[in-house]
């Protein structure tokens, strides 16, 4: 039995019909009804090559063979319609539901960058794994469900900062994960937080989603907005010294640079203040550099980040559920499976879309 899915081959998307997956032991057979497009699809998509090889070169793993049809999508809602052999049967048929994407077998499958027989959310249909599947309660919309996953990498993002109680962050790039990096901040309560992005309408979706301060840096550095916003007469509670700036009277910095181009980490180290903590959740696919000496005159934490736990990816959804995450702001637009090749035109201008829902089930 055949299904359509959104392939891609040699870093070309097309419609076609692939057969239906088959679940195998612990693992229950889904409809997909909502996949997200992350920007890592794009990248994936526009620098394939790049990405297989920088993980051989750190992991010395084999993401996926860029000459088989892969069906990518990983932020994904779907219905159980079947279970595999060896299941508990937790849910019932029909139930809603979403998974970290992940297969627990043997050899571990990253769903989203798999071949045709684990197919990711571009499909009409996949398997998943039944000991990581979450029930979506009714009030929940299947498109808001699958913003768990770029959530759950935006509170990794945080918790990897480790953010003081005093702290004042500026987000750099007011895409999808530097918005709901802002989303998790605000549900924190860490304020005031300064956001960043040269494009006005992302700039008014961040103010949405919590930003208290949004400058287009072309106009404003978000480095002179800390200042004013950071300054502070109790320098004992609040400023960690250094020797090249001594009686630096600011509440701490922390910079989440979420733009991944070519020089922004030069340009955060920089402009930063002194102690800040950097932390670059960017996925940068070309060869950067910077000069290591201005982060260590300012004594700068510089840290890297990916993905997240299965802890903070559940932490995500019960968020999104409990309603204590709005994040509905970040959706700017729904696709059937004919319309993914465009719908990567249009999420390369900032000002068209933000985050655009498949739905694979439609045309």
């Amino acid at each position: 039995m055949n299904m359509r899915a959104v392939v891609m081959q040699r870093g070309i998307l097309s419609v076609a019909e692939v057969p239906m997956p088959t679940a195998g032991p612990g693992e229950v057979l889904v409809k997909t009804l909502a996949t997200g497009i992350c920007g890592s699809d794009l990248h994936t998509v526009a620098h394939g090559e790049k990405l297989l090889a920088s993980a051989r070169a750190v992991a010395g793993i084999e993401i996926f063979n860029p000459n088989d049809q892969i069906v990518l999508g990983h932020e994904i809602c779907a219905e159980i319609i079947d279970y595999g052999p060896q299941c508990k049967r937790t849910h019932a048929i029909g139930t809603r539901v979403i998974s970290a994407p992940f297969l627990i077998r043997p050899q571990p499958v990253t769903l989203g960058f798999g071949a045709l027989d684990t197919p990711g959310g571009y499909g009409q249909y996949m398997v998943l794994s039944e000991a990581m599947l979450i029930a979506v309660p009714d009030h929940v919309p299947s498109d808001v469900a699958t913003l768990a996953e770029p959530l759950a990498v935006a509170i990794h993002a945080v918790n990897r900062g480790n953010i003081d109680a005093h702290a004042v962050p500026i987000v750099i790039g007011c895409g999808p994960i530097g918005l709901a990096v802002i989303a998790v901040l605000k549900m924190r309560g860490v304020s005031p937080i300064i956001a960043a992005d040269f494009s006005p309408t992302r700039r008014a979706t961040a103010a949405k989603l919590g930003a208290d301060i949004v400058v287009d840096p072309r106009e404003t550095s978000p480095y002179e907005s800390w200042r004013s916003a950071a300054n502070t007469a109790d320098l004992a509670a609040f400023s960690r010294q250094t020797p090249m700036f001594p009686g630096f009277a600011y509440r701490p910095s922390v910079v989440f640079e979420c733009v991944g181009a070519p020089g922004m980490i030069q340009r955060v180290l920089a402009e930063a203040a002194p102690c800040s903590k950097v932390i670059v959740v960017g996925l940068c696919m070309e060869q950067d550099s910077f000069q290591p000496s201005y982060a260590i005159m300012k004594e700068i934490d510089l840290t890297f980040c990916i993905a997240f736990t299965i802890t903070e990816f559940n932490e995500a959804f019960a968020n999104i559920a409990s309603g204590r995450l709005d994040v509905t702001a970040l959706i700017t637009g729904h696709v059937g499976l004919s319309a993914v090749p465009d719908a990567f035109v249009r999420l390369a201008d900032p000002e068209k879309d933000v985050k655009i829902v498949i739905y694979p089930q439609d045309a």
